[in-house]
């Protein structure tokens, strides 16, 4: 249903545009935001891996187990049906203090 929704506004926005002579700005427009997007989406890949790395380096440290072990009062507080060593808490953890950190897309791997 939303698609149609989207579909609707876009050919709306384009049939109002073409009405009043304003193809040139839409399609000026489309071929910005074209540019745009690849551009984020290739920032977004390189810190996506780097921060997929760190998060590995430290699985393999144990660092993500004992900050998980940590964090378990404030897991068991927020997600009390989440059993105790369900595999979602890691990430649950690592998630939430990447987010106490600061660090704004090194949350992201985690939460995925």
């Amino acid at each position: 249903m939303l698609n149609y929704l989207w579909a609707g506004m876009v050919a709306a926005g384009i049939c109002w545009a073409a009405f009043h002579g304003n193809m040139a700005e839409v399609t000026n427009g489309i071929l910005d935001s074209s540019k745009e997007a690849v551009a984020l989406s290739i920032t977004m890949l390189g810190i996506m891996s780097f921060w997929s790395g760190i998060l590995k380096v430290g699985e393999n440290a144990g660092l993500v187990e004992q900050m998980t072990r940590q964090m378990r009062p404030v897991i068991r507080f927020l997600f009390p049906r989440l059993p105790g060593e369900h595999p979602a808490a890691a990430s649950i953890s690592t998630n939430m203090i990447a987010n106490i950190l600061g660090l704004g897309w090194a949350a992201t791997p985690a939460g995925l």
